[in-house]
């Protein structure tokens, strides 16, 4: 049996490269090289059937440790709150109030990206404060 060696997370979405960008900014992550055959993503896009354009995009770590992200076109929208949900770690090794200075100074970031604040979920003894944030598509995330 062999080992899963690579995760990739998929985001439905309605527009996908709007999002990917999204997230390069909150991680540092970059958009990938066109396919080989391409000079640009634009000439990529224009070389698909018109209803396959923008129906996806993905952004990758630069130092390739974090999982790729993709993102594709889905025709419904977000209707109920996620299963699954990204945890971005900006607190770690911090407790008390550095850490909710470092969550909030964080979330103020993302907030001027398009991002919304929802809620600080404050530390209760077992485990130790995040910041529910959502994406500029409704997608709930954890600053932790």
């Amino acid at each position: 049996m062999s080992g899963v060696k690579q995760v990739q997370v998929t985001f439905d979405c309605a527009e996908p490269e709007r999002l990917a960008r999204f997230w390069c900014d909150v991680l540092g992550y970059v958009v990938p090289p066109p396919p080989a055959r391409f000079a640009s993503w634009d000439d990529f896009e224009d070389a698909l059937p018109p209803e396959r354009r923008g129906s996806a995009f993905a952004c990758e770590d630069p130092d390739g440790t974090g999982p790729r992200l993709f993102f594709q076109r889905v025709p419904e929208g977000k209707e109920v709150k996620n299963r699954l949900h990204l945890d971005v770690r900006v607190g770690t090794g911090l407790v008390g109030a550095a850490r909710v200075e470092a969550l909030e100074a964080e979330g103020a970031r993302l907030v001027g990206l398009g991002a919304q604040r929802v809620h600080l979920v404050r530390a209760d003894g077992y485990d130790e404060s995040c910041l529910v944030m959502r994406d500029i598509e409704g997608n709930e995330f954890c600053l932790d």
